[in-house]
């Protein structure tokens, strides 16, 4: 009995100490808080001031066990406008998550504030605030394992999102160079995981109301909102139209995050964005809005130890086309960048519906039958460029084009009248037929000329179906190697599509169109390869207005394209990429300069080592070429050279002529 009272006595004992300990602590917690938070905004001053800022709190309180109060803050760049002033900021803190160094947000109201960008002939007014690049890389070196690092910001960055919110009448202002843009927030709530906000978008004369609602749940790591006009009409998307002359919009965004968390050892990141009628302009896209009416990417990502990875269950959807995307950046040995992409089969007609509007305005009204399917394989090791795979297969079932769009590949069998676009504007009518006397069918043209062309724009020619991968593959290398588009691997059936049917613009959409008609005419079997390179050789530029091999083998040598010699056939083949920069080649004295001379011999050679050429053929053929054509005008030819062959005194003719022009 007695060891029974003397138990409770200790356990009484006990709990009295801890409720004195404990009450020792609130006592202190109470009565230092107030130095922490002064000692916390000293130091946020601190930094501050070495970026060349001042960070300054009217009043600073405690609200409550967890709260801190907020009142006057500002943030404002030495001799800069200011970047970021808020009249109050209310918000608590989970001291739980505290005590192990991290910061979780409870709660946050902010009411009355305003973050400014500004830009002048100087810079922004928030340049000086941002990290260096050095500090980002040196953080970025610490930890190598990507998973971990993207887990630990994800992590970061959603505490940062409060579970219970409200914000009220908040501004981002924009004024770059004086170009101004303000997003006003009038208010947003966050309760119970759901999200309702209202902000006002003004540019110019254009304002809009935006809306965005749904579940948001930052600690559950999941969200599903909508983003859109609350007017009618789509939301335009501000600033980017006259600072990168892009032009956007759409009706509305869906963004859906299912997952955020490890497994294994591996961040997985699942979820789906999707957009309606999304609108973009730009020149370099195309001369017209370009339109998508449905787009969804259903992503499932992946973050390893040396790895990133998109997974290959993904799934990217344009209005009726699915595709199955795999990407992955490894540096897990060697530095690989890795991509591929699965269409699985499909209607062709679904296919040619669902292109973007304004992206491919050729096909529009085309039809189709049968069906498809595609796959595109690429990996591309940073260490081995020269092992870089390059794969594209397309599997056909019936595959037929019934009805041709804007772009009438059949015209090629018939006579048609060609028009060169240069500049956006049509130049002179060429006839390409047996009524323009200029017209050379392919059997009355040099087939020096021929083997010549072929050797230099497309050996493969008469075997490929419009694309050579391995060419394609290289000009891939090359272009990685040099960090810029240096080489092409444009074939003839893809220069006969693009000036026959298309423009010289240099847009996305002229490319996928030429790549996609090219396609058709080759395996479609439109027009035979004899029939291609006949119209082919009539139809290129060759100087300046000259067009086909007909107006070329006068305006240089005087002569009919049956004529034409060895030498002169591989000099007409070698212009071709850049004709009217010919007289360039030339030196004063109407010679081909050194370099030029040692391109023509080299494509002589391999014409030799291909047995397209003898050596009774290079006879007499020692590159030099004598142009007596009108394109001698052009030439930069010094004053004896251009008289060289006429009875005038060079001295006495000038001589003359200055008299006159005194």
């Amino acid at each position: 009995m007695r060891r029974k009272l003397n138990y409770k006595k200790i356990v009484r004992r006990l709990l009295i100490t801890l409720a004195i300990l404990l009450a020792l602590f609130t006592i202190l917690f109470f009565a230092f808080r107030n130095m922490a938070l002064k000692q916390v905004i000293a130091r946020v001053k601190n930094k501050a001031a070495e970026r060349n800022a001042t960070f300054e709190v009217r009043e600073a309180n405690f609200d409550g066990i967890a709260g801190v109060s907020l009142k006057g803050v500002s943030i404002t760049p030495n001799g800069k406008p200011t970047f970021m002033s808020v009249e109050e900021i209310k918000t608590s803190v989970s001291l739980g998550h505290l005590l192990v160094g991290d910061v979780q947000l409870g709660t946050l109201h902010m009411k009355n504030g305003y973050v400014q960008m500004v830009r002048d002939s100087l810079g922004w007014n928030f340049r000086s605030l941002l990290r260096s690049k050095n500090d980002v890389k040196e953080e970025a070196d610490t930890n190598t394992d990507y998973a971990d690092r993207a887990y630990g910001l994800l992590n970061r960055v959603l505490n940062l999102v409060p579970t219970d919110m409200e914000l009220h009448n908040l501004e981002l202002r924009v004024d770059d160079n004086g170009h101004k843009v303000n997003l006003k927030l009038d208010n947003t709530r966050l309760a119970d995981n759901q999200l309702e906000s209202t902000l006002r978008v003004a540019e110019d004369t254009i304002v809009q109301t935006w809306k965005v609602s749904g579940m948001a749940d930052p600690r559950g790591h999941q969200c599903d909102l909508k983003f859109f006009n609350a007017d009618t009409g789509r939301v335009v998307i501000p600033y980017v139209a006259r600072r990168f002359h892009l032009k956007s919009g759409f009706d509305a965004i869906n963004l859906k995050v299912d997952k955020i968390g490890m497994d294994g050892g591996e961040l997985h990141v699942d979820g789906y964005a999707s957009i309606k009628n999304f609108m973009v302009n730009n020149r370099r896209i195309a001369s017209k809005d370009v339109v998508i009416n449905n787009a969804r990417f259903d992503y499932h990502l992946r973050f390893g130890d040396r790895y990133i990875e998109m997974d290959s269950t993904s799934t990217v959807q344009l209005n009726n086309v699915k595709l199955h995307p795999f990407a992955r950046y490894s540096v897990e040995e060697d530095t690989i960048y890795q991509f591929k992409a699965n269409i699985p089969k499909m209607q062709a007609q679904d296919f040619i519906t669902s292109l973007p509007t304004g992206l491919f305005t050729h096909f529009e009204g085309m039809e189709a039958q049968g069906s498809f399917s595609y796959r595109l394989d690429f990996l591309f090791n940073k260490n081995k460029p020269n092992a870089l795979v390059f794969d594209s297969t397309m599997d056909k079932d019936e595959l037929k084009i019934t009805k041709y769009g804007a772009a009438d590949l059949a015209k090629l069998n018939t006579a048609f009248t060609y028009r060169a676009i240069e500049d956006g504007r049509a130049q002179r009518a060429v006839v390409v037929g047996t009524s323009n006397p200029n017209y050379t069918q392919i059997g009355d043209i040099s087939p020096f000329l021929r083997k010549a062309v072929l050797t230099s724009e497309d050996p493969s020619f008469f075997s490929h179906r419009g694309f050579i991968t391995e060419a394609f593959r290289q000009s891939l290398i090359a272009n990685i190697k040099t960090r810029k588009f240096t080489r092409g691997g444009s074939t003839i059936s893809m220069q006969l599509v693009k000036n026959v049917f298309l423009t010289r613009e240099k847009t996305l959409s002229r490319k996928l169109e030429e790549i996609l008609l090219v396609y058709i005419l080759e395996n479609q079997r439109v027009a035979g390869k004899e029939r291609m390179l006949e119209v082919y050789f009539n139809i290129i530029e060759w100087g300046p207005d000259v067009y086909g091999i007909g107006e070329a083998s006068r305006y240089y040598f005087d002569k009919h394209p049956s004529e034409l010699t060895l030498d002169e056939c591989v000099y007409l083949a070698s212009i071709i990429p850049s004709p009217k920069k010919f007289m360039y080649r030339f030196d004063s004295e109407g010679n081909l300069k050194g370099y030029a001379l040692k391109h023509d011999n080299y494509i002589k050679n391999i014409m030799l080592r291909r047995g397209l050429i003898s050596t009774e053929d290079t006879i007499a053929q020692n590159g030099n070429i004598n142009v007596i054509g009108r394109a001698r005008n052009r030439l930069p030819l010094s004053r004896e050279h251009i008289f060289a062959n006429d009875s005038i005194n060079v001295d006495e003719f000038f001589e003359n002529l200055g008299k006159l022009a005194y």
